[in-house]
């Protein structure tokens, strides 16, 4: 045997010893990860379900969907947002149940009140869009997962939130934007 094959075996011969060595060892706890309240599979289902429900009604004509918000967690389907009428939330109720993949529905749809002007809308936009941005300053609030509507200075929150105390904090940060006259809790805290 020459000089390299010896250091070859020597040293496969002292790896397995280490490797050995190290089976002997006590183990060490493991930090458990917290199980998720959702799986991957979970999601990517109700982004499915959640697009489906969007498509099925802007193919209704009797409903205006533009005014519409749209959020699914674990086959609920919650609708939030501004319609003319009862008969067009009855519609959208039936449309939806009518979906592959809803399990239920949670229905935080409101009738508009008054008359909504070009103006009106403009400074709805500007209010939505202060809302947003306060909410995704504020780092206690998982802002992603609210909805933000407004009619007339009247903003309504929907989607789900983690707990009371992230959905209490919502709706204070969004009384203390510029322009908001009223704020309609929709969130629902996550099962």
């Amino acid at each position: 045997m020459n000089l390299i094959n010896k250091s070859l075996i020597l040293g496969a011969a002292a790896a397995l010893t280490f490797q050995v060595a190290g089976c002997s060892k006590p183990a060490e706890p493991v930090a458990v990860a917290p199980v998720p309240t959702t799986t991957v599979g979970t999601d990517i289902d109700d982004s499915v379900v959640t697009a489906s429900v969007k498509t099925a009604l802007l193919g209704e004509s009797e409903i205006k969907s533009f005014d519409f918000k749209v959020e699914t967690r674990k086959g609920e389907v919650q609708l939030s947002g501004f319609v003319d009428s009862q008969s067009q939330i009855d519609r959208a109720l039936s449309v939806v149940r009518a979906v592959a993949g809803v399990k239920s529905i949670d229905n935080k749809l409101a009738t508009k009140s008054g008359v909504a002007t070009v103006g009106n809308k403009i400074d709805d936009n500007i209010v939505t869009t202060r809302v947003k941005a306060a909410l995704l300053a504020d780092t206690t609030v998982k802002s992603f997962d609210i909805a933000v509507l407004t009619r007339m200075g009247e903003v309504q929150l929907s989607g789900f939130v983690d707990n009371q105390g992230q959905m209490d904090r919502a709706i204070e940060v969004t009384r203390g934007v510029d322009g908001v006259s009223g704020v309609g809790n929709e969130m629902s805290i996550k099962k």
